[in-house]
């Protein structure tokens, strides 16, 4: 593993803990999305705002980084992290997660998959915001 891609991981993982906007969009490409199974696909700022407003506090523990390419050669960062998310009362909502970024050439971030199984966290995430992007505006 190169030196570029543990700073690009430590920075991430950093941003996301203290919840700093800034230091987190900084790491993207501009018109990046990211694509969560909560918020659906989001342009990075949105998406991260979102996520902070609904976020009590997160602690995250590094759990394994690869590297490699796309079946079209894009650079592929892909990164495993225990969430333990906690929402904005306090409710807990602990995840595994697997973030698979694309980079472009100069190691921004232009696409976010964050794959993980909602199935514990869903209940929680809805009970507390109100919302799942899968619904339709008049189910809210």
């Amino acid at each position: 593993m190169n030196s570029a891609t543990d700073d690009l991981v430590k920075s991430y993982l950093d941003a996301l803990h203290r919840a700093d906007l800034d230091a987190i969009v900084s790491l993207f490409a501009p018109g990046a999305v990211v694509h969560s199974p909560l918020y659906g696909p989001t342009p990075a700022p949105d998406f991260y705002r979102a996520l902070f407003i609904d976020t009590d506090s997160a602690e995250l523990t590094s759990k394994g980084v690869s590297e490699g390419r796309t079946s079209a050669g894009t650079r592929l960062v892909t990164f495993w992290f225990h969430f333990d998310w906690r929402l904005p009362s306090g409710v807990a909502a602990p995840f595994d997660v697997v973030d698979v970024a694309e980079l472009d050439d100069d190691g921004r971030i232009t696409t976010l998959s964050i794959v993980y199984d909602t199935v514990d966290v869903r209940p929680a995430f809805e009970r507390e915001t109100g919302s799942s992007w899968g619904s339709t505006e008049q189910d809210r």
